[in-house]
């Protein structure tokens, strides 16, 4: 199914003609959805993406029929197969739609072969792709030769960032154009003219305000959304032998608001990096927003629970170092149960790690010391450190005056450890940060016994 403005299931089209799928003419009809009734037919009836829009854009050079392919990437409900409606009426080129979801690499060719013939009798195609980012490596790269040699105009609508999800060498012979999220102001237009127009409700309806700020708060920025749930309201009201839609009647008609997240796009990558920066933030607040956002669009509470483990040891560590086993803790317990039980436990972990004291102290002492390893700094081993315990190492000097620390009357052994290039390095420099305040304390005398008394912070 499409999840772009006023969007119905997008499926392979005739090969001639315009195709039979959501974005035919087939929206005159009277019995359709509200949102596919009320799709827009002109690129001036189109909502929130005035900055595609200016004259001389290249969206109206592409609906006055100019040769072009382009990417259209925005959030669900923002106008993405609308604007691929709009350029199948004014185009005049013929228009032929296919489902990322449906179609394989045979659909696909074919479409291509009988775009090719009728371009040889002098008539241009529209490929209209649908969730383009649901196509192969090998899909796309049908694709490509018919995009650089111009056999087709590509219109291709994702949700993901393409950068993520298309190939290099197509994203690169198109143009991406990125549709804002819709504000409150535009859905609310949208309404009025679905209330209105003859094509919607014709005044049958009307809506009060406290109901209109409740259809905008569920529909979260999708036209499709809340034009969906006006339709549902307003046979809720109809039913009752009313005219006007209530806050009640929306909420009767409205099960839930939908939660904008998708498990395999950038939305996923969006809200666990916010997750991840609120607990390392600690906003125990957000923290918990995001998770109940991934939890109720049923995301995997394995990945959450790994990426709180990781960030125990990045942006804790021996600042509390029951962070780490609160959340390996938290994992197994997720793994063991399951969910919906599972949330609990994520939860005591979210609140747990957010609120612990922070430090990166160690992220920061591995990081340097990869940063040595990996410009060379290497050197040798100590001799007294060396392996003694073959046949010979002895003639070597290996193991030769090593100090065993547990003879020492503070088991801490005064010797060079590092090699002579690196006998100055200091890796792990702890916070005052909750724990890691007395790890610098005892760090601090560590050095001195070691010979070193350097500060450690």
């Amino acid at each position: 199914m499409s999840e772009d403005l006023f969007g119905g299931g997008v499926d392979v089209a005739a090969p001639s003609g315009t195709g039979g799928g959501s974005l035919s003419d087939a929206s005159d009809r009277t019995g359709l959805p509200l949102a596919v009734r009320m799709r827009p037919r002109t690129l001036d009836e189109v909502v929130g993406q005035a900055h595609l829009l200016a004259t001389g854009s290249p969206l109206r050079r592409l609906a006055s029929g100019e040769p072009m392919s382009v990417f259209l990437w925005g959030p669900p409900g923002t106008g993405k197969t609308t604007i691929a409606s709009v350029v199948s009426r004014q185009s005049g080129a013929r228009f032929v739609e296919v489902s990322a979801v449906t179609a394989g690499v045979k659909e696909v060719r074919a479409v291509l072969d009988q775009a090719r013939r009728e371009l040889a009798r002098g008539e241009r195609t529209v490929l209209f792709v649908d969730e383009v980012h649901r196509f192969s490596k090998t899909q796309q790269d049908v694709l490509l030769p018919a995009v650089e040699n111009r056999l087709v105009t590509l219109v291709a609508a994702t949700t993901e960032n393409p950068s993520f999800s298309v190939i290099s060498p197509l994203l690169s012979r198109s143009l991406l154009l990125t549709l804002k999220p819709l504000t409150d102001a535009d859905v609310s237009g949208l309404l009025d003219r679905a209330l209105a127009d003859e094509r919607g409700l014709a005044g049958a309806s009307t809506l009060d305000d406290d109901a209109r700020d409740t259809l905008l708060r569920l529909a979260g920025g999708d036209a499709r959304r809340a034009l969906t749930y006006l339709e549902e309201s307003a046979a809720g009201a109809a039913a009752t032998r009313s005219s006007v839609i209530t806050t009640e009647v929306v909420e009767r008609a409205v099960d839930r608001a939908a939660i904008r997240y998708d498990r395999d796009g950038d939305q996923h990558y969006d809200v666990i990096s916010a997750f991840i920066k609120s607990v390392r933030g600690s906003d125990v607040q957000a923290a918990l927003h995001y998770l109940a956002r991934m939890m109720g669009a049923g995301e995997d509470p394995r990945f959450i629970a790994r990426r709180l483990i990781i960030l125990a040891s990045e942006d804790i560590g021996l600042a509390d170092p029951t962070a780490l086993t609160t959340a390996v803790a938290a994992a197994e317990a997720v793994a063991m149960i399951g969910m919906p039980e599972g949330r609990l436990t994520l939860a005591h972990a979210t609140i747990a790690l957010a609120l612990a004291p922070k430090s990166n102290a160690v992220t920061t002492a591995i990081g340097a010391a990869s940063a040595d390893v990996a410009a060379g700094r290497v050197g040798l081993v100590p001799p007294h450190l060396r392996d003694a315990h073959y046949a010979g190492a002895k003639t070597y000097g290996h193991g030769q005056g090593y100090r065993y620390a547990h003879d020492e009357p503070r088991g801490i052994a005064r010797q060079q450890y590092l090699p002579d290039e690196l006998v100055d390095a200091t890796y792990y420099v702890p916070t005052d940060h909750g724990n890691e305040a007395a790890v610098a304390a005892r760090l601090a005398r560590i050095e001195e016994l070691l010979g070193r008394g350097r500060p450690s912070s």
